[in-house]
């Protein structure tokens, strides 16, 4: 087993810096689910209305991946980076500013055209600036974003919407924003190395050239399945805590923030294993986890706070694991000349297919007046076939990087 290599005093910087990018960028999109109790009766919506205000920020960044993978390799990432951050945190000031529904789905578009390009350029510089055998544990502490939201970010959100508004947790988030974007204009250095590799191709040819290469199309259908999987369940959480579960609203930052801290843990972990004993390994374990939980949680009834608590740090384990593995083991899979189309375009996909998973799971859950939600265990379902689906495409990318020279993969 080799020695793991060492993170520079920079790369430490570079690591935490978008770790907290990506808790904002990542909070503004998760805020919406535990909201839901409180938005659509401030708002009178409906569980199909509601499922658009998140399937809206989805597809508008989809399309914003797809206008923006031609370009995405001719520029400086750090420049890219600041450009769309701006744009991401204009569009979460009028999401705080909203009055009503048109406008909130409005503002939620203008949000999606920006920040759903983010974590491309977020995973490009991450493969830019890290080898192949780094990755699992930069992958897994970008993850502690996801953790950090729940931890610190949908709890005091929570507590703010409480006490001031639905419109609260989203001009935190602007305030947090603001800072993290100065520190990276100050602090960041250029991101241009992949300015080196001369093309001749024009944006539009690079962008037919990057989605119909046939090693990539099945990065594509990974990501697609992988988003599928994870926007089914998510915005209908809060509502199936406290109206299948019975767990208060008093009590349900207690579950994010005790799911938050153990993903704190299992993030760095999952990334570290993934170096040591293999990314798809990682991902496989992670897929039979996810299954195995999803099929029971989703056909839980009013149970304890102690087990729901131990169900969803059971779930979180999986999707961490599969999520931290498949994109440590996909960032291997683009040409370095290809890299930012390629997250582009998979990050495109990845909202578009999350945005239809939503708008889907909107038409296929239920609710009569205050019950409970039904036919959450379809969602459950759907999910559970998805990822298996998705292990087969991931070992198809993993016995491909095996075959491929380990200087190419890098």
């Amino acid at each position: 087993m080799s020695r793991p290599l060492r993170f520079t005093g920079y790369q430490k910087f570079v690591v935490a810096a978008l770790a907290f990018l990506q808790f904002t960028i990542i909070l503004d999109f998760m805020i919406l689910s535990p909201l839901g109790a409180l938005l659509m009766p401030a708002l009178n919506i409906t569980t199909s209305q509601f499922g658009w205000v998140v399937s809206c920020y989805a597809f508008s960044a989809g399309a914003s991946g797809v206008l923006a993978a031609g370009f995405a390799d001719r520029f400086d990432r750090k420049k890219l980076l600041l450009f769309f951050y701006t744009g991401f945190l204009l569009g979460t000031l009028f999401c705080g500013l909203a009055p009503d529904y048109p406008t909130l789905l409005a503002a939620r578009t203008v949000t999606g055209l920006f920040g759903g390009v983010m974590g491309s350029i977020v995973f490009a510089i991450s493969t830019d600036l890290f080898p192949f055998e780094m990755r699992g544990r930069v992958m897994g502490l970008l993850q502690t974003s996801f953790a950090a939201s729940q931890v610190l970010g949908i709890p005091f959100s929570l507590y703010l919407s409480n006490t001031l508004g639905w419109h609260a947790p989203f001009l935190l988030i602007v305030a947090i924003g603001v800072v993290v974007g100065a520190v990276l204009l100050w602090k960041l250095r250029p991101i241009d190395a992949h300015l080196s590799y001369k093309t001749d191709l024009s944006p539009l040819r690079h962008l037919l050239h990057t989605i119909t290469r046939p090693r990539y199309l099945q990065g594509f259908a990974a990501t697609c399945l992988l988003a599928t999987g994870g926007f089914m369940l998510m915005p209908f959480g809060s509502n199936f805590h406290v109206h299948n579960l019975g767990v208060s609203l008093d009590l349900l930052p207690v579950v994010y923030m005790v799911t938050g801290i153990a993903s704190l843990i299992l993030g760095p972990l999952t990334g570290k294993l993934s170096d040591t004993y293999g990314k798809y390994l990682m991902f496989l374990g992670g897929t039979f986890v996810t299954a195995g939980v999803c099929l029971y949680y989703t056909r839980m009834e009013v149970s304890p706070l102690w087990l729901v608590i131990a169900v969803n740090i059971a779930m979180f384990s999986g999707v961490t694991a599969r999520m931290i593995s498949s994109s440590a083991l996909m960032s291997a899979l683009p040409e370095p000349q290809d890299r930012g189309a390629y997250m582009a375009i998979s990050s495109s996909l990845q909202q578009v297919s999350g945005g239809i998973a939503a708008a889907l799971a909107g038409m296929i859950v239920a609710q009569r007046a205050e019950g409970p939600l039904e036919h959450f265990d379809t969602l459950g379902d759907i999910v559970i076939a998805t990822s298996f689906i998705s292990a087969l495409l991931m070992y198809g990318i993993h016995r491909y990087l095996q075959r491929r020279p380990l200087a190419r993969a890098k």
